[in-house]
């Protein structure tokens, strides 16, 4: 199991834990909506091998899984499972599965997780396939959309909520100036794949889908041969590498694709984006650089949302900061993926914490960046940001929205996710009302949750 002495990413909740556990009939405080059926699930980085502090990088961790089954107001169970990709089978004394992979590339996928077509994936990006998992999170094995997929796929698949289609943008260091932009339909098959040139082998984490368009970030942190050779994560700030933003029609081939430049900065994940008349409005949180001298982990300057409009007939973007809060893990209510949106959520950190981190130095800084402390609601059309403690010693995850039905209100419904309090060294599904912020529910968890990346609302079948 994991060694952990020296980097600053293996420390305190982001520290890796050594036991895949199953809990059933979890205790409850407070009451669980009916509306909840299904699981909560949430993918993270937690290495099971040996931990180089010298070279070891957040997002090169195992990938770990992490479930709950919510059913009838009972938390059926919880469930923990290491992704076994053939080197992680054969770690824990396993015969691995096997299954299609790309370019040799199999990684134990720790990024992301969803459910599509009856079906639950464990993604990642760069050029490694999805993993199949069970319902109750074993591994299945490495998937290719049952032979449709023809090189890797996405973190950050956007799912159409009219159409059911899947789409992605997928990146590859050996694909050279291109990313594939790629719709899977609701069969679970990929039926269309369209090349979108870049500048060059670019790090491309997310995208976004209006109605109308595809949009891609171009932006400065791009594949490193040398750094790949020493065995280092491979990509790192570039300078001199143009930041732009890209617009194609959604049913096109890419001919129509077109360049609008930005200030320099990175994009881990937009919030949404829209189509408005002749502009495409896009809500993102933006770096201000990454990799350029942590090259552990993705912190390096605040985090902050700001809208950019793109407007197509004047050929240029305008950029606005919407807030001074530093923030990450932006979600909306996915019922409106690529429409016009009020609210969206993401994790804060507290400002008393940021200005003290200000005049520290370096490192120090980063690590107090990596520790979450607030969730965050925004209201775009008011034009406020609403901060919102668990406790004094509670971090908090991603949190996702679930409508409480389909045709409910944009805010009407609950927020749920992980968080870490550090009293008790033990984690807990925490259910808040949207709205209010309320808690309506906590589901208490027998183990600790360490820091993960992105998770999804499944609902049961039918």
């Amino acid at each position: 199991m994991a060694k952990i002495t020296g980097s600053s990413y293996v420390e305190g909740n982001l520290a890796p834990i050594r036991e895949e556990t199953t809990a059933t009939e979890l205790t409850v405080t407070g009451t669980l909506p009916d509306f909840l059926d299904g699981r909560y699930l949430r993918n993270g980085p937690n290495p099971i091998g040996d931990i180089d502090p010298a070279t070891y990088h957040w997002f090169a961790g195992t990938g770990m899984v992490h479930g709950v089954r919510l059913r009838d107001g009972r938390a059926e169970w919880y469930r923990n499972r290491w992704v076994r990709s053939e080197s992680v089978a054969e770690a824990l004394g396993e015969e691995w599965a096997g299954g299609p992979t790309h370019a040799g590339m199999d990684f134990a996928a720790n990024t992301h997780v969803i459910g599509h077509a009856g079906r639950t994936f464990a993604i990642v990006e760069a050029g490694s396939r999805p993993y199949e998992l069970t319902e109750t999170l074993d591994t299945v094995g490495p998937s290719d959309f049952g032979g449709t997929l023809p090189g890797g796929f996405t973190a950050h698949p956007k799912l159409d909520p009219t159409s059911g289609e899947l789409h992605a943008m997928a990146y590859f260091w050996g694909w050279e100036n291109k990313v594939q932009y790629i719709v899977v339909g609701r069969d679970g098959r990929v039926r269309r794949t369209v090349d979108v040139p870049t500048t060059g082998m670019t790090m491309m984490h997310d995208f976004s889908l209006t109605e109308r368009h595809v949009v891609v970030y171009d932006l400065p942190v791009t594949f490193d041969l040398e750094k790949a050779g020493e065995g280092k994560f491979p990509y790192t700030w570039d300078p001199e590498y143009p930041a732009r933003v890209g617009v194609m029609t959604r049913g096109g081939d890419g001919r129509d694709l077109e360049w609008f430049d930005v200030e320099q900065c990175y994009v881990y994940h937009p919030l949404n984006a829209y189509d408005d008349g002749d502009h495409i409005v896009l809500d993102v949180v933006r770096h201000p650089k990454t990799f350029a001298t942590d090259h552990h982990g993705p912190f390096e300057g605040d985090p902050l949302l700001w809208r950019w409009t793109v407007d197509r007939i004047g050929g240029k973007v305008t950029e606005e900061q919407l807030g001074d809060e530093p923030q990450e893990f932006p979600r909306v209510d996915e019922r409106l993926t690529g429409r016009r949106h009020r609210y969206g959520y993401s994790v804060g950190f507290d400002p008393a914490t940021q200005a003290q981190a200000q005049a520290e130095a370096g490192e120090d800084r980063m690590r107090r960046l990596a520790m979450p402390r607030a969730l965050l609601r925004h209201d775009l059309v008011a034009g406020t940001t609403e901060a919102h403690r668990l406790g004094a010693d509670v971090e908090p995850g991603e949190f996702v929205f679930v409508p409480s039905g389909p045709d409910a209100a944009e805010d009407d419904g609950v927020l749920m996710g992980f968080a870490y309090d550090r009293s008790t060294d033990r984690s807990d599904l925490v259910v808040l009302d949207a709205r209010s912020f309320d808690r309506v529910a906590t589901v208490h968890l027998p183990v600790r949750v360490p820091q993960g990346f992105h998770g999804s609302w499944v609902p049961s079948a039918g």
